[in-house]
């Protein structure tokens, strides 16, 4: 991926990491589309960052990605980077029917959102010279948190579901990454004050490192990430596991 020149669409990119990965794009060359749910909130970042436009975009309504997707293909025929970023994360009791609307909410915002954007920006991408797909999964795709059982499957899925897309875009313009965060002190799970999370700026260091790096990381993995990343290989996953079962949800 080129670190400069680019027309970049940012889903989730109101808050947290997804703003975070705007605003240094858009220092850094490029043209930055952010999507999210909240005009106002899309007016608001707009207004303070010149240069950078938005997009009233819901990732969990199929019409609005296809709307904004022909929409941008004519506005932005440039576009030539999708970074799915938008997600939810809540936390579950499995043994409380009550949170099956949260499961539910969570697999059609992280996954079928995902797929969903996928399907729709392809055709403008395969149009360009070089192109770049970026999904964002998570550290715990490879190790689970047992208190967020939806969200770490989904995170899973998208990870599998990165690994096949690269291998059917292999002989086309676009290159396929996957970002696998860890947890960062952002308002995903309230973990903004929460001092076992990376504070957000230091992931955003390490994060452009990595992107400076040639070629790019299929998979763009920090230090802190890595211990799930690679605990099934290091022998470590039932560990790591056994400690993740340890971070309870807050008390009510």
């Amino acid at each position: 991926m080129n670190g400069t020149g680019n027309t970049i669409l940012v889903t989730g990119g109101t808050s947290g990491i997804g703003l975070g990965l705007a605003l240094r794009l858009h220092k850094a060359g490029n043209k930055i589309i952010i999507a999210g749910r909240r005009q106002a909130l899309l007016d608001q970042i707009v207004a303070e960052h010149p240069g950078i436009d938005s997009v009233l975009l819901d990732v969990c309504d199929p019409q609005s990605i296809q709307r904004n997707s022909e929409a941008l293909a004519t506005r932005h025929p440039n576009l030539n980077v999708l970074i799915n970023n938008a997600g939810i994360m809540h936390w579950e009791d499995l043994t409380d029917s009550e949170y099956l609307g949260t499961a539910e909410d969570t697999v059609t915002t992280n996954l079928l959102g995902t797929i969903r954007m996928v399907y729709a920006f392809i055709p403008q991408l395969l149009k360009q010279p070089s192109a770049t797909i970026v999904n964002v999964s998570s550290a715990l795709a490879f190790v689970p948190l047992p208190a967020t059982p939806t969200y770490s499957a989904t995170k899973a899925a998208v990870h599998s579901f990165t690994q096949s897309l690269r291998v059917q875009l292999e002989a086309s313009p676009i290159e396929v990454i996957e970002l696998a965060p860890p947890g960062v002190r952002t308002t995903l799970l309230g973990q903004e004050n929460d001092e076992h999370a990376m504070p957000l700026d230091e992931f955003l260091d390490e994060l452009f490192e990595l992107l400076e790096t040639s070629p790019t990381p299929r998979e763009l993995i920090v230090e802190r990430a890595k211990p799930l990343r690679f605990a099934e290989a290091s022998g470590s996953h039932e560990e790591v596991l056994n400690m993740l079962a340890g971070y309870k949800p807050p008390a009510e």
